[in-house]
């Protein structure tokens, strides 16, 4: 009899869970919790947040939209886009460039206006890892700023990007000292845990784990997730298969090259046996302005 196996705790990296989780006037106590741990140690502590609308439709007729996870402002002004990437893009950086506009554009006030802005963050929680091994495996919170390039020192420091590899953050329970460390554990295993680790028994993991317990959802609620859920694993599983993909092809070439090079080789020693050209691309099926360049 195959056992029937279901999770517990909502998935924070579909749209339903992420929302559930940070989007809700209920639940903003566990953002303002993530947002003040990822500034653990800085001047920087938020008190409390106001929803703004996640959705830009731009100035004018045509302008393209913009569709934030979260969009909140703080006491002081200071304004926050926060985001759950699931998947690498091929721009991802114009995009959070072009994300950050919105935010900077809104504080713009009809009539007479000095340029004074409050400070914007955006804050990418991503499924995935920077290509090309961009920053050392052991780095995981990425805090970026417009910085002179001669002496590194912030030239603007109201314009923040904090960046966070998920795939990276390895620590276990044991290993989790920080409340930041905290909330990137959460974050990274919370549908796979089956209960409440003894190491998350702050009184806002208490509060997030009823939240994402999905025995407590409504039948509607349990039907959004289920189709969130499924948006998630569709994604997923195109881009596994674009991988894989990408894999044989690589393999297909790299069998091709080694098979050109092969050639070569025995044309090389053909050469230095000292026989001509013509019987060499005979052989080998190369052309003679191949046979002469090896």
């Amino acid at each position: 009899m195959v056992q029937d196996i279901r999770e517990r705790y909502i998935n924070p990296y579909t749209d339903f869970g992420f929302k559930k989780l940070f989007g809700t006037e209920m639940n903003k106590d566990l953002l303002i919790s993530f947002l003040n741990a990822l500034f653990n140690g800085s001047e920087k502590e938020i008190e409390d947040v106001q929803y703004l609308n996640g959705e830009n439709l731009g100035d004018g007729y045509g302008d393209r939209r913009s569709v934030f996870d979260v969009y909140c402002m703080a006491k002081d002004g200071s304004r926050f886009i926060v985001e759950m990437q699931k998947a690498e893009q091929a721009f991802f950086k114009d995009r959070s460039i072009y994300y950050a506009t919105t935010p900077i554009r809104q504080q713009a006030p009809k009539g007479e206006w000095d340029y004074h802005l409050n400070e914007v963050y955006t804050v990418g929680i991503l499924n995935f890892e920077f290509p090309h091994g961009e920053y050392p495996a052991d780095s995981y919170r990425h805090e970026i700023k417009l910085k002179d390039v001669e002496d590194n020192h912030v030239f603007y420091d109201k314009l923040t990007f904090i960046y966070l590899e998920m795939p990276k953050f390895t620590k276990t329970e044991d290993e989790l000292v920080t409340l930041f460390d905290k909330w990137m554990f959460v974050l990274h295993n919370l549908y796979r845990l089956l209960e409440r680790p003894k190491a998350l028994q702050d009184r806002v993991f208490k509060k997030l784990f009823e939240q994402a317990e999905i025995a407590r959802y409504s039948e509607s609620e349990r039907r959004q997730y289920e189709e969130s859920k499924k948006v998630f694993w569709d994604n997923y599983s195109v881009i596994k298969t674009a991988e894989l993909k990408g894999e044989i092809r690589g393999e297909i070439k790299g069998r091709e090259e080694g098979r050109e090079e092969g050639k070569k080789e025995i044309a090389r020693k053909m050469k230095a046996d000292g026989l001509p050209n013509e019987l060499i691309a005979k052989y080998t099926g190369l052309s003679t302005d191949e046979i002469e360049e090896v």
